[in-house]
């Protein structure tokens, strides 16, 4: 394993191609198996999760051609799929292990998902319990934990869910397996959560006044081809709109950066805190709403993060936290605790970065209260990524604010979702 070395930024400048969106592109390998058909999707992502995903489709029938920026994915539909191995390594992805839990459980298929030692560490309880009410058999570690032998020798009971949390992986991996029923299941949202899957299955949505939603799947639902190009990852570009807003004399603009309503609370978090950031939207091919933002260095103020805000805010928590400690007074974060269940702890994580830095804050089961200094200063930080990729960059942006060299360990964790993530950040430097 790795450590990466990170000096002191005076500014950051320049144009960032961003990688393509993973959550869209796990997605859209996906659903181009349950297409029975080919789909042809541009932009697809070459970051770890994405690719581990693209060869568990291939290893339940699809045919997969690359050629250049085109990925061509031949589904086998929904009857067509087979398990051409006992078992599919779903790697560091936890979208995968969810979502492919959902498939196989539809397709009555008899198959063990494997992990890596992290994802292996993730509990799966909450998908292993409705998958069960469907009808699946699902032996775990631990009662909870991959391995997951899952199979199916019911038929396949249709289900109404409540999400008891806002979780787009829970409830996408039961509609996938409501999409093989014969009766129509139903997912009930209180709280919007990522809603990728709805979008690009176009799958039924009805909103009542009280904005509780409930999307439905059943046989009766034909699955699109998935032709279209998937945008930038905003989640990736949250670590430049961060850097941009606090180290001093920047300007970064990012191009054909994904806008999924459901996804950008972070934006209109920043956006409070006082970051100036340009939007401005661009109408392609493209799956989902795009805009290129440009964002400048500002001064920045601390902000209370709306409970309500914070499902669609969760994978951007740790960058925010820095930008957090260099703000103007008080930031507060709470009812996160989903962050204690990500690839690492990451409310612990980004404790053990905030006492690299220097920074004052009080830790709570569900989050943080960060007391921030647009003054401060450090010197030589060593962060630990403890392997997740969202820790190691947040790290490396509160490191360009360090009098001295600071040191990643183990930093390579980054390219599970962002690989260019480093050459990007010295582009942005020289």
């Amino acid at each position: 394993m790795s450590s990466q070395s990170v000096d002191p930024a005076k500014s950051l400048t320049g144009t960032i191609t961003l990688s393509p969106d993973k959550s869209i592109a796990q997605r859209a390998a996906i659903f181009s198996l349950l297409h029975k058909g080919p789909s042809t999707i541009h932009n697809y992502s070459q970051a770890q999760d994405p690719q581990t995903t693209l060869k568990c489709v291939e290893s339940l029938g699809a045919r997969v051609e690359i050629d250049g920026d085109k990925t061509t994915i031949y589904g086998v539909g929904r009857e067509g799929i087979s398990a051409l191995s006992d078992e599919l390594d779903c790697g560091n992805s936890g979208t995968a292990m969810r979502l492919l839990s959902g498939v196989l459980t539809g397709a009555g298929l008899s198959i063990k998902l494997i992990g890596d030692p992290s994802l292996s560490g993730r509990t799966m309880t909450r998908i292993i319990t409705p998958l069960e009410e469907m009808g699946a058999h699902i032996l775990a570690r631990n009662g909870a934990f991959a391995p997951l032998f899952i199979s199916r020798e019911d038929p396949l009971r249709a289900l109404e869910f409540t999400l008891p949390i806002p979780s787009a992986q829970l409830k996408s991996c039961i509609l996938l397996a409501g999409l093989f029923g014969e009766d129509e299941s139903c997912v009930i949202e209180p709280t919007p959560s990522r809603d990728h899957t709805e979008r690009l299955l176009q799958l039924r949505v009805e909103t009542d006044d009280q904005g509780v939603r409930r999307i439905y799947a059943s046989k009766a639902h034909e699955i699109p081809a998935q032709n279209y190009r998937i945008p930038g990852d905003y989640s990736a570009a949250a670590f430049w709109l961060v850097a941009g807003s606090i180290v001093p004399n920047s300007v970064i603009t990012l191009p054909n950066v994904g806008l999924n309503p459901t996804r950008i609370a972070s934006l209109h978090i920043l956006k409070e805190m006082g970051a100036d950031v340009k939007i401005v939207k661009d109408d392609s091919d493209f799956a989902e709403p795009v805009a290129q933002l440009t964002v400048q260095s500002s001064e920045l103020t601390g902000v209370d993060i709306p409970p309500e805000w914070i499902p669609n805010a969760i994978d951007e928590l740790p960058i925010l936290a820095v930008a957090m400690a260099f703000a103007h007074g008080d930031s507060h974060i709470r009812g996160a605790a989903e962050l204690r269940h990500k690839e690492t702890d990451r409310i612990m994580a980004i404790t053990k970065l905030l006492d690299g830095i220097g920074a004052s804050y009080h830790e709570y089961d569900d989050g943080l209260s960060i007391h921030g200094n647009p003054h401060l200063a450090f010197d030589s930080a060593h962060f630990e990524s403890f392997h997740d990729h969202r820790i190691a960059m947040a790290s490396a942006v509160a490191a360009l604010l360090g009098n001295k060299t600071s040191t990643i360990k183990d930093a390579e964790a980054a390219a599970v979702s962002y690989p260019e993530f480093w050459s990007h950040l010295d582009l942005l430097r020289a």
